[in-house]
């Protein structure tokens, strides 16, 4: 069973990331927003913990994922239209930009705030900055403001996938499908 993608179709280990990343990322969200309305206890804090480890393995599977795709080649795209093509690699590109980002955010601003990040259980990462009230908050703020921005990168790229399934009826979801194999 090949591992890598071919000029048809993407292989296991892109729909393995891809897949993951996704549950991950929704997972995240429901955390973040179920934290957010825990009274300041211990439940909460154990929430924060697990949005920071999830936070650091995302940060981890992202540069994973990058690295995966730089020594691949990728699926041609099914769209002839030049500016479909060129929205695509622009999203994609915000996308892990912002996957890259938004846990370097979350790790900062826990530095910023004095608190560990600990991952897990299992290490805990160094600092990145000194404890500061004011970056902290900064930080805060522009971590929400991404949090925003994934979601409208997220729904961006399905409303392309559903459009280029339903609209188009072309193979550009079904070849990124866990189920199916190459074309």
């Amino acid at each position: 069973m090949a591992l890598r993608s071919t000029q048809t179709g993407f292989g296991p280990v892109t729909k393995g990331f891809h897949w993951v990343m996704a549950i991950l990322i929704v997972l995240m969200f429901a955390i973040g927003w179920y934290m957010d309305l825990l009274p300041l206890g211990l439940e909460k804090l154990a929430w924060i913990s697990r949005h920071k480890s999830i936070g650091i393995l995302i940060l981890f599977l992202a540069i994973m994922r990058i690295i995966w795709r730089i020594s691949e080649q990728t699926p041609m795209p099914v769209s002839r239209n030049r500016w479909e093509i060129a929205v695509a690699k622009l999203s994609h590109l915000a996308l892990y930009g912002v996957l890259i980002v938004m846990p370097l955010t979350g790790w900062l601003m826990s530095s910023a705030a004095n608190f560990s990040v600990s991952v897990f259980g299992l290490f805990t990462l160094p600092d990145m900055v000194a404890p500061d009230p004011a970056l902290f908050e900064t930080l805060r703020t522009v971590h929400w403001a991404l949090s925003w921005g994934i979601v409208g990168l997220v729904g961006l790229h399905v409303a392309a996938a559903l459009k280029h399934h339903v609209i188009n009826r072309d193979v550009t979801l079904r070849r990124m499908l866990p189920v199916v194999k190459g074309k």
